[in-house]
């Protein structure tokens, strides 16, 4: 299935906390879209990979996903060389979407810097036609690059390049959120406190998507850098 969008993210959540809504957006205007997990979050305190796997797929459904899948990479150890690029390739060349969402340039987590290095490069191969990759029957896939690459902003400070409105689908991307149920905040859980199960850090994710949001007046926003200078036709474009 070609997809218009693609969010690959580190782990399954971090495309729902971070640019759901702008999935959401475009889903609105008829666009197809999809994420692509890197890993399960094996290594996540709370929670197992079947249970995050599990609400991974109650997420999707909030969403409206076209398509979604889990590469299995190695949750903390996956590195950006040839054996993790061509399964990334892969996918790309699958799904050919026209615009890619990446993880953080840098973030409190190390996979979401080294993810978005490692899926940036792989956007960039893909579209080498002497790199050969398979698809599920075993046939060569023909090669393919996004036209446009960004990276959405996660838990660290970075001033967005540009910001997506995203007020109209602010609840819905947090019913997606909160479909993980097993890493945020839940006052009936009695596995141990983590920095993503507090009241604290959910509050955070409200004002994170408010600031962004103030930054262009509207109510919420999602903020996003890129890799190349931005080009308009016309000013009207720019809100």
């Amino acid at each position: 299935m070609k997809l218009d969008i693609l969010a690959i993210a580190a782990h399954p959540d971090d495309a729902e906390m971070s640019c759901a809504g702008t999935l959401l957006a475009a889903a609105a205007q008829g666009k197809k879209i999809g994420i692509v997990d890197l890993t399960r979050g094996e290594l996540g305190t709370r929670g197992t990979p079947e249970i995050r796997a599990a609400e991974a797929a109650a997420a999707s459904k909030i969403l409206g996903l076209h398509a979604r899948e889990n590469l299995g990479l190695s949750d903390g150890f996956f590195q950006n060389d040839r054996e993790h690029q061509l399964p990334i390739i892969a996918a790309v060349r699958r799904y050919q979407p026209d615009i890619v969402l990446l993880n953080a340039i840098h973030d409190r987590h190390p996979d979401h810097g080294r993810g978005s290095q490692l899926a940036s490069e792989s956007c960039f191969l893909s579209g080498l036609k002497m790199i050969e990759t398979l698809d599920e029957n075993g046939q060569p896939q023909a090669a393919w690059r996004p036209r446009l690459v960004y990276h959405y902003i996660q838990d660290r400070q970075i001033a967005p390049d540009f910001v997506v409105d995203i007020s109209e689908f602010w609840d819905k991307k947090w019913e997606a959120i909160q479909a993980f149920k097993s890493q945020f905040f839940n006052a009936n859980s009695t596995e141990l406190v983590t920095y993503l199960s507090t009241p604290a850090f959910s509050k955070f994710m409200e004002a994170r998507a408010r600031e962004f949001g103030h930054l262009i007046g509207v109510e919420f926003g999602e903020g996003f850098t890129r890799e190349r200078t931005l080009g308009v036709r016309q000013l009207s474009d720019l809100v």
